[in-house]
């Protein structure tokens, strides 16, 4: 980690001895919760999106640039085609949460992303996402060679630790 101000607002792209991963600050707000003030199950779910999501912007393919095809291909978008939470603690009203999120494995159109949701380096919530890139007409498209390229930098940075 740099000396820069922190939270920056996407997060930031992390490396170290445990690889590549990016970190995005959440914070727990009264409409995050139940009536006693515990995270509802459907608000990791919109965190773990919004990790995914602001990963993806500082990999440079953010998801409007997809939609509108500005980044010079047909109109796309990632899409979930299967997840899986496993919900290990509760958060709370006002935590700092961390969103740590990682390359698991690549195919032809899909990422396959694990996400862990932390509070004080404690794991509250483990996500398995897996997400499709697929054409506006509803068609899975092959990975370009630049996002591949963005994700597979993260893919070997997680299986070969650094020295």
């Amino acid at each position: 980690m740099t000396d820069e101000k922190w939270p920056d607002l996407a997060g930031r792209i992390i490396r170290d001895e445990d690889g590549q991963r990016h970190v995005l600050p959440v914070r727990v707000y009264f409409e995050d919760t139940d009536a006693g003030g515990v995270v509802y199950h459907a608000s990791f779910v919109r965190y773990a999106e919004r990790g995914r999501t602001d990963f993806l912007r500082l990999l440079g393919t953010d998801a409007r640039r997809l939609i509108d095809g500005s980044d010079s291909r047909e109109p796309a978008a990632f899409v979930v085609r299967r997840m899986t939470f496993d919900f290990a603690r509760p958060g709370r009203m006002d935590d700092l949460l961390e969103v740590v999120t990682r390359v698991k494995e690549l195919g032809g159109a899909s990422v396959t992303l694990e996400q862990t949701i932390m509070r004080d380096g404690v794991r509250l919530v483990t996500a398995d996402v897996v997400v499709v890139l697929i054409s506006i007409s509803g068609k899975p498209l092959r990975l370009s060679d630049a996002v591949r390229e963005a994700f597979q930098a993260h893919v070997a940075a997680a299986k070969t630790p650094s020295a």
